[in-house]
């Protein structure tokens, strides 16, 4: 199955299961006018096929001791490959995610830290000399303060006005 092959029923239920993952059967075919075992067929359909890659828990960051969350602009000596530049933060326990960039910087990464004595401890271990086949020669980091998560995460496809009612629902005029 690929993106062109998904019609607004799926597209639907992947918008549904991306803002909660746990969203059942029942109710997913509620919400697009489908019976449960019809959508847990395109739930699974949409797993098999690789859409849904799997399902993941948000947890609360500040009850488990990582209260302060930070990006770090990586720059690389002249001459660093790509897959060095991937590998070099990779072992990391504080790593959220890391992004290798075209242009300055080299690369993007996200950590996820106690306070601001631990962040300067990444940073530190990070600044030292060579972190696998890669010698970083310069970074800035930048403290988050406040985050959200926008809309373009949760969007499949389509247009807004596609989104599906239910089997005999009506829109009133204020929707």
């Amino acid at each position: 199955m690929q993106a062109r092959e998904l019609d607004a029923i799926d597209e639907r239920i992947l918008e549904l299961l991306t803002k909660d993952g746990r969203v059942s059967a029942s109710e997913a075919g509620r919400q697009v006018g489908l019976s449960a075992a019809a959508a847990k067929r395109r739930i699974d359909r949409l797993e098999q096929a690789g859409y849904i890659r799997g399902y993941t828990a948000i947890l609360d960051h500040r009850k488990l001791g990582g209260d302060l969350e930070a990006f770090s602009e990586l720059r690389f000596a002249p001459g660093t490959q790509v897959d060095d530049i991937d590998a070099a933060v990779a072992d990391l326990p504080e790593l959220v995610e890391s992004f290798t960039l075209a242009g300055d910087p080299d690369a993007l990464i996200r950590v996820r830290v106690a306070d601001v004595d631990h962040l300067k401890q990444v940073i530190d271990r990070i600044r030292r000399g060579r972190r696998g086949g890669a010698r970083i020669i310069g970074t800035k980091t930048l403290i988050v303060l406040a985050s959200s998560t926008g809309a373009a995460g949760v969007r499949v496809g389509g247009e807004p006005e596609r989104a599906l009612m239910p089997r005999g629902s009506r829109r009133s005029r204020r929707d």
